[in-house]
């Protein structure tokens, strides 16, 4: 495998492809998915949610320092072996295969009952497929200066939106802050833990780090920056409509910035600006997805480039993507293969991990050493 001859991806530009990856589709029912699980407990399972997505994503982190030189697709094999770890990348490649083509039909469903209502849903879906595609054919350093460069524009505009809707706010409606349904919360906090599985990108971006020994301080400023947008969001969406409107509606962050307005009326809804916004999160969450599917796919056939998979893909991606045949059956099946995905993004790294410490394997230990630790 040849590998790219310097390493350029510094540990902001990390924290960067953590964050607008993780910022994506699932900003939009995400306060229904933690209602419908705990009522007005859902900051509370959302929190949680993030420490379980934390847990997974310093699993990886750690195994990325141990193995600085390769990504999660390579050391996996000198952990357990060569077929069992193949099975195991196989299984990452399907899962995030098949998390591209739900991310894009849910974009696809918001966009055709939001504002183009008279375009079909393929439409949207195969445009924003095939400008992610375009994309995934950079090198993982343009990759990484992509979402360096939307990174703020996924930022301001979410906390100036939870900032001026707390006029609207309601502290009552946050209370009691432990929720009616205790059941629930396992539930729902693998729910939200589901929408963070994209910062298993990092497996593949270490290799690339400047400074591999500072992955876990990028993780951390992602987890804490991407988490803590969450919980604001869903604090402010429960504080505002209350738990019970919010099962209602079906994607209430579009409704809280409809809710919300600029002081002195100078916009009296910002839903369309939030939805500018946001298509810009779902193309960065799409670019991490179909980039880490296709770079695995590189990897593990020993190919020195992953370009000529981001057409070979699209079909595939496609025809999974249009196979839900409503809303309803469509976010049943993304909460179903989010939880069943936490085993690859926690699991897998897990025990690879585990298997790792037992078997004393480690990768080159000077690696990240003499590189430039200004990262």
């Amino acid at each position: 495998m040849k590998e790219e001859s310097t390493r350029q991806i510094t540990v902001i530009q990390t924290a960067a492809i953590l964050v607008s990856t993780i910022i994506g589709v699932g900003v939009l029912p995400l306060p229904l998915f933690a209602v419908r699980a705990a009522d007005s407990a859902a900051p509370l399972i959302t929190l949680l949610g993030m420490v379980v997505a934390f847990i997974g994503l310093a699993l990886v982190t750690i195994l990325g320092k141990r193995f600085s030189d390769k990504t999660i697709i390579l050391y996996s094999e000198d952990i357990i072996g060569k077929w069992p770890a193949r099975l195991g990348s196989v299984a990452i490649i399907a899962f995030f295969a098949i998390l591209t083509s739900l991310t894009a039909r849910e974009f696809g469903e918001v966009v055709v009952t939001s504002v183009l209502k008279q375009t079909p849903v393929e439409v949207t879906v195969i445009v924003m497929l095939l400008l992610a595609a375009i994309s995934t054919r950079n090198t993982i350093t343009t990759f990484a200066y992509i979402h360096n460069f939307y990174f703020p524009l996924l930022i301001v505009p979410v906390i100036l939106i939870v900032a001026l809707s707390l006029k609207n706010a309601e502290v009552i409606n946050l209370q009691p802050i432990w929720g009616s349904e205790l059941q629930g919360i396992l539930k729902g906090t693998l729910t939200i833990a589901a929408l963070f599985q994209g910062s298993f990108i990092l497996s593949m971006v270490i290799p690339s780090m400047r400074n591999p020994q500072k992955a876990m301080k990028a993780s951390v400023w992602g987890i804490i920056i991407a988490g803590g947008q969450y919980v604001v969001i869903v604090a402010a969406a429960v504080s505002v409509f209350g738990a019970e409107e919010i099962k209602n509606l079906l994607w209430p962050t579009l409704e809280l910035a409809k809710a919300t307005s600029l002081p002195a009326n100078i916009l009296e809804r910002l839903d369309a600006a939030f939805l500018a916004v946001w298509v810009t999160a779902v193309f960065t969450t799409l670019l991490s997805s179909y980039f880490l599917t296709i770079y695995a796919i590189s990897h593990l056939f020993r190919l020195s480039d992953h370009k000529m998979f981001s057409f070979f893909l699209l079909p595939l991606v496609f025809v999974m993507a249009m196979l839900p045949t409503n809303i309803v059956q469509m976010y049943d099946i993304i909460e179903n293969v989010g939880r069943i995905g936490l085993f690859i993004t926690i699991g897998y790294p897990g025990l690879l991990l585990m298997i790792s410490i037992i078997r004393k394997k480690r990768g080159n230990r000077n690696e990240g050493k003499s590189m430039d630790e200004t990262g």
